[in-house]
């Protein structure tokens, strides 16, 4: 009886002339003769360019998604070229390419949901940056780029010999911002890695959904069946904290109809004391803001559009009085009940 193996699975993900087709061309070469290696492509646009290429490698079989992103809610597309590449190719190796406008961390969550799991075996997910244009400072503004860096495990900084000292600047504080969860970072040059260095098995980020700490504290005492623990909320608001590797991490996801007072929220954010990067995209008074911030960096941004729900992560290098920090945004958004 043939047992059925999960293929080691690629995401390459970097914004628009990053050089992440640069890397897979590179990997591409890497190829043993006796195996089939396969690649599913996405381009935003509605013509194709790089599997042209990619067809001239022999044992390469490709796919391409068209006029979209992978990503995106409507993912048919990509369900059915992925399920036809897998089914007529049987590669031992998977590689996928998001466009570099695409949101990753949909994408990842679609492959990671029990129906590929016999299928795919998701390695580091890279992302590639172009280390020559760090000075523009793109990574401040654009939510897809700081998308792209918060699900990288390998971070490959391309161009490395072109940086100039505001590059090696900002690439500094990237590697500050992003401490949590731990990354590895490599420059190089002409996509030039080797596919041992990427090919690593993903450790999932696992966040356990519980009900608001005010919540938890009103119902502490209250008795519980069979000694049950709070159950998952199926509605918003919700909260997550855990420990890991000498971080503290904490998030809270709210309703959309909750609105915070903009000055008090920054203020309060600010005087946290021993963060290491807080994220938040936020309906407040003055519209909604996304924050992206650093100890040496606190970057509030005007946001060109609503999301669909109230966002605040917080990393910390010391334990912190979440429940002290929750009670303040409850009383910033006018929460007096829950």
């Amino acid at each position: 009886m043939n047992i059925i193996q999960a293929v080691p699975t690629h995401i390459i993900t970097g914004f628009l002339g990053a050089g992440k087709t640069t890397v897979l061309r590179h990997l591409l070469t890497q190829k043993p003769k006796n195996e089939v290696w396969a690649v599913l492509m996405n381009e935003f646009g509605e013509i194709g360019v790089d599997q042209t290429w990619i067809a001239e490698h022999q044992g390469i079989a490709v796919k391409e998604v068209l006029g979209g992103c992978l990503c995106c809610t409507s993912q048919l597309p990509m369900q059915i070229a992925l399920a036809r590449l897998l089914s007529e190719f049987k590669p031992t190796r998977l590689f996928i390419e998001p466009t570099g406008l695409g949101h990753p961390k949909e994408l990842i969550d679609q492959l990671s949901e029990s129906n590929w799991q016999s299928s795919l075996n998701i390695r580091q997910v890279i992302t590639v940056i172009d280390g020559h244009r760090l000075h523009e400072q793109l990574w401040q503004k654009h939510e897809i780029f700081l998308q792209q860096l918060d699900v990288a495990d390998l971070v490959l900084v391309s161009c490395q010999s072109e940086m100039n000292a505001d590059d090696q600047l900002q690439l500094k504080q990237l590697q500050d911002s992003y401490q949590f969860p731990p990354k590895l970072w490599k420059l190089l040059d002409h996509g030039e890695i080797s596919l041992q260095e990427i090919d690593q098995s993903r450790i999932p980020k696992q966040i356990k959904k519980q009900p608001l700490l005010s919540q938890q504290l009103l119902t502490q005492n209250m008795p519980r069946l069979n000694g049950s623990d709070f159950s998952v909320p199926k509605t918003l608001p919700y909260h997550y904290s855990s420990e890991q590797q000498g971080f503290f991490v904490a998030g809270w996801h709210m309703p959309k109809s909750w609105q915070f007072d903009t000055d008090a929220l920054i203020r309060v954010l600010q005087a946290i004391q021993g963060f290491v990067r807080i994220k938040a995209k936020l309906h407040t008074t003055d519209g909604w803001i996304d924050i992206n911030a650093i100890s040496t960096n606190f970057q509030v941004d005007f946001a060109t559009k609503a999301a669909l729900d109230n966002r605040l992560e917080i990393i910390s290098e010391v334990a912190q009085d979440w429940l002290a920090i929750e009670k303040q945004l409850l009383l910033l958004s006018g929460q007096t009940t829950l």
